[in-house]
């Protein structure tokens, strides 16, 4: 009868450590949001910011170099397209692979040497690039395009977000905090959002399919909060409608919309094309 017992306290008593041990490598996205702010950041895939709040930056390399894809205000590997008007300050023009012929509205006037080409569209110094210009500019764009995917797999690739499915992706009249910020479906915006914080916060939002600001809608910025710091990480398209205004990089695996007198202060970076009608986009 004692040995009986003994085993069945023996029994219980590993049943009790197994489920403490179970508990305690509950690795599931459910236990990591359960850890809450306590948890530590994992250093390996979501590095903090060295310099205020929220994750750090997403590299884009200097906006002086050609080779880089932070020196583009927009830069597309399938096309540009401009119906008419649109003013692209701060920065330069680029399309790779495609060649100069699918950079269409802009009235391109090529540089004598063919590195470049100027148009009235694009406030000087700001040049516009395209992948069939003379040398070195092919291999420019080649390691450009190759910086934008780095930072998009960057941006998509950080863990342990600070909020998860936050408002179902419906972010009308919410203000965002630093942080990073994760969806699993798209985000819409039919009402005003305001992304709040100082100069030297941080945002990254990695949104799963696209992003759909709605007309005369703002993105708005507050606290000292700069479009620098405001990395959207999306896998579908972003569609920015008429008379809306937008804040932020935008790093999109598709295609990238701004409809008529929309504004953009940021950079639209696309793994396919970019749209663009009688718009204003200012470099961060």
């Amino acid at each position: 009868m004692l040995h009986r017992t003994a085993a069945l306290m023996g029994l219980t008593l590993l049943l009790s450590a197994t489920t403490m041990m179970s508990a305690c490598s509950d690795n599931s996205p459910g236990a990591a949001l359960d850890a809450g702010a306590d948890a530590a950041p994992d250093a390996a895939h979501n590095p903090p910011n060295p310099l205020g709040l929220g994750p750090a930056p997403v590299d884009l390399g200097a906006t002086t170099d050609v080779a880089a894809p932070g020196s583009y205000v927009l830069l597309a590997k399938t096309g540009i397209t401009n119906v008419t008007g649109s003013s692209i300050t701060g920065g330069n023009l680029g399309v790779s692979p495609a060649a100069a012929s699918f950079i269409t509205g802009f009235a391109l006037t090529s540089d004598s040497t063919n590195v470049f080409a100027t148009s009235t569209s694009v406030v000087t110094p700001g040049k516009v690039f395209a992948s069939n210009y003379a040398v070195p500019t092919p291999s420019n764009l080649t390691t450009a395009v190759l910086g934008m995917q780095t930072a998009y797999i960057d941006a998509a690739g950080r863990t342990n977000p600070d909020s998860v499915n936050l408002a179902s992706g419906n972010l009308a009249g919410l203000t965002l905090a630093p942080g990073l910020y994760r969806w699993g479906t798209g985000v819409t915006i039919p009402d005003d959002v305001t992304i709040s914080g100082s100069a030297a916060d941080v945002w990254i939002f990695q949104i799963s399919n696209d992003v759909d600001l709605s007309s005369a809608k703002r993105v708005n910025l507050a606290g000292g909060a700069l479009a620098k710091n405001i990395f959207w990480q999306v896998a579908g398209q972003v569609t920015i409608h008429a008379n809306a205004h937008f804040e932020g990089i935008i790093l999109s695996k598709t295609a990238i919309t701004l409809q008529t007198t929309a504004t953009l202060h940021g950079r639209a970076l696309a793994q396919s094309l970019i749209a663009i009608d009688d718009n204003a986009v200012t470099a961060p």
